[in-house]
Formats: C-alpha cells, sequence, structure tokens
C-alpha cells in the first residue's frame, strides 16, 4: 500500500471523526424537546452502582434526551461515563444533555426540606425524618446513643438528646442518619455563637447545663414572651436549692405517658423526677431552639417562685405561696369545680411546673 494511500484513509478517518464529534458536540448543546413548550420536569433515580449505558438508557427512557448512543458517545468524549453520581435528580427534558450529564457529574441531586419544630425528643425527630423517607429510623436512635459517634462530635454526653438544633433542613433521599445527625449538631454550633458561649461562663454554666435548662423552659411554655420569666422560677429554685417540680422532666422519665401524671408518678425513682431530684435533671428532655437557650442565659429579673397554668397558654406568676395559691384557686380549682377542663388531672407539656398538684390520681 502506497504512502498516498495510508494518508488519504487516515485524512478521511479524521475528517468522519471530526464530523462526528462536531455532530456529538451540536447534539449536545440541543434539547430533547424545545424550551419553547415548557415541558414539565422529571424526577428519575439514577441507582448506586449503575453503569453509564444503563443511565442513558433510563434518560432516553424518560424522555430527557433523544438518543442514548448519542449520550454514551459524548459522556466518553468528556471521560465522564464512569463519574457519574447516584441519587434523585429533577431533570427536565428542555435541558442539553450537557447540561443533564454536568447535573450527574456534580451530583446536583434533588434536596427534600426537613422541618423539625422546637420541643420534640430524639424519638420525635427519628419519626419525622423517618416519615419524610430520609435517614433510617433505627439507625438515627442508635447513633443518637452511640458514644463513640457522639464523641466523634465533640459532645461530651450520654446522648444527643438537646443537641439536635429545631431548623428546616434540606437533605438528599437516602441520606445516612449520621450525616443528618452531623448537620443538626452543627448547626446548634452555629447558633450558639461566641456571645452565647461568652455568657455561658459569665454564669458559670456548662453548654449541657443550659441546654438541659433550655429544654425544660422548651416545654413547659409555647409563649415565646414567658420563656425569660420561666428561666427566672428554676434558675432562683436552683438557687434557693428548692427541687424545680417540673411536669415535662417527670414525663419524660416514665417508660410510657398516658396523657395523665399520677401521684406515684411523683414518687418515682427516676433521675428526671425533679420532685425528688435536686437541682437539674441528668440532661435535656427535648431540643430546645434559640429562644429558649437564650432565656436559659438570659432569665428576667424576677423573684417568682412559682407559676400555674391560665389554662390559656399562658401562666400566672408569684413570689410567695400565699399568692401562689391564690393563683390556683382562681384558674385551677374554680374552674374545676366548674366542670371546665383543668391541667390538674391532665398534664400537657407547657401547663402545669411548679404549680398545684392536687387532683392528680
Amino acid at each position: 500500500m502506497s504512502l498516498r494511500i495510508i494518508l488519504g484513509s487516515l485524512l478521511v478517518v479524521t475528517v468522519v471523526l471530526g464530523v462526528a464529534a462536531y455532530q456529538t458536540i451540536r447534539w449536545a448543546e440541543g434539547p430533547a424537546i424545545p424550551t419553547e413548550t415548557h415541558p414539565p420536569s422529571k424526577v428519575v433515580v439514577i441507582p448506586d452502582g449503575s453503569t453509564f449505558q444503563q443511565v442513558a438508557a433510563l434518560l432516553e427512557r424518560e424522555g430527557l434526551i433523544k438518543n442514548r448512543f448519542s449520550f454514551i458517545l459524548f459522556g466518553k468524549s468528556q471521560s465522564a461515563d464512569r463519574k457519574v453520581r447516584a441519587g434523585e435528580y429533577e431533570l427536565n427534558p428542555g435541558m442539553t444533555p450537557a447540561e443533564i450529564l454536568a447535573m450527574l457529574l456534580n451530583g446536583h441531586v434533588l434536596l427534600h426540606p426537613l422541618t423539625i419544630p422546637e420541643g420534640l425528643t430524639i424519638v420525635q425527630i427519628a419519626d419525622v425524618v423517618s416519615q419524610q423517607g430520609l435517614a433510617d429510623r433505627v439507625e438515627f436512635l442508635r447513633l443518637a446513643k452511640d458514644r463513640e459517634f457522639i464523641a466523634s462530635l465533640g459532645i461530651k454526653a450520654e446522648t444527643l438528646e438537646g443537641y439536635l438544633y429545631p431548623d428546616t433542613y434540606k437533605f438528599p433521599r437516602g441520606v445516612k442518619a449520621r450525616e443528618v445527625l452531623a448537620a443538626m449538631v452543627e448547626q446548634l454550633r452555629e447558633v450558639v455563637g461566641p456571645d452565647l458561649l461568652a455568657r455561658m461562663q459569665e454564669r458559670k454554666m456548662t453548654m449541657h447545663e443550659v441546654l438541659t435548662l433550655a429544654s425544660v423552659i422548651e416545654k413547659e411554655t409555647g409563649s415565646g414572651s414567658e420563656r425569660p420569666e420561666i428561666s427566672a422560677v428554676f434558675h432562683n429554685r436552683l438557687k434557693k436549692r428548692i427541687p424545680l417540680q417540673s411536669d415535662p422532666t417527670v414525663i419524660y422519665g416514665l417508660p410510657a405517658f398516658d396523657g395523665n401524671i399520677h401521684k406515684k408518678d411523683l414518687s418515682s425513682p427516676s433521675p428526671y423526677n425533679t420532685y425528688r431530684v435536686q437541682g437539674l435533671p441528668p440532661g435535656p428532655i427535648a431540643n430546645p431552639g434559640i429562644q429558649a437557650i437564650r432565656a436559659a442565659l438570659y432569665p428576667s429579673d424576677s423573684h417568682s417562685l412559682y407559676f400555674v397554668s391560665r389554662n390559656d397558654g399562658t401562666h400566672q406568676f408569684s413570689a410567695t405561696l400565699i399568692e401562689h395559691n391564690k393563683a390556683v384557686e382562681k384558674y385551677q380549682k374554680r374552674p374545676f369545680r366548674r366542670g371546665a377542663r383543668s391541667s390538674q388531672t391532665s398534664i400537657v407539656p407547657g401547663d402545669g411546673s411548679v404549680s398545684h398538684k392536687e387532683g392528680v390520681s
């Protein structure tokens, strides 16, 4: 074979490859469906371990690309055929193959909002996470009590109760439980910045003590304006070495709660029974928000030692037992005698700490 033929053949091959590359690039720059038609987006799941060929077939089947073979060729030309990340993606037929490939390579997976309200326990948070179809509930609860994992987060506690900051997060479907827990702990660190840490030192309180007190405050009232006053009651009781007598702490320590606190519950040996145990309970009873945390560190300037529910979501505060007994008569006994629903017989978190306890069964 002459040199001229060889060179001619090489030229033809080069031209063919060049044309193919040009066509591939032009194809990659065009959407499967014209954007003028405003096609709806689709959510597709790329399973873990999928080959690039399987991904291309899935995209073609969903109408997101016109031709899977061209997509495979384009992926190879970009050395991207083995770098696609598994996950849930929101893609649109109006996107170009190049845009779709970029999303798959960068792992721009669909994120789902996860809202955790203030005052939930670890178990309740695990339920929310599981119901949203995110992390595994069993693994979430296991890790939340795993000392080695907790230590890896820089926390010195028996569990992560109190350290999971209530907020709205965004996670991809299938996120690991440890990632969710780590994100919540990190958010707590972000919220409790230098100013609050300095305040802890001023009050000679540890982070654990602050979160414990904040969690009790969180469960005692849903009224943000009351939190500093609730905090003052507990701070005053701690100073005078008076038991906190907080119903929510008792409830937290019960193996099961039927909606009523009984006399036997108030004498239980639980370390969370603040009718018997002096001082704070051993740890948080829920996961408090920033208002409760601030209230724990900035109690109001008050001499109150008691509070009783007004049955409207707020409380009457008293500095003396005489004042308190009058408030109990007005807001609890009198309505109770009239047949009104009273927190004396049905204790609801936020309705009954250091208040009148007659009437429990």
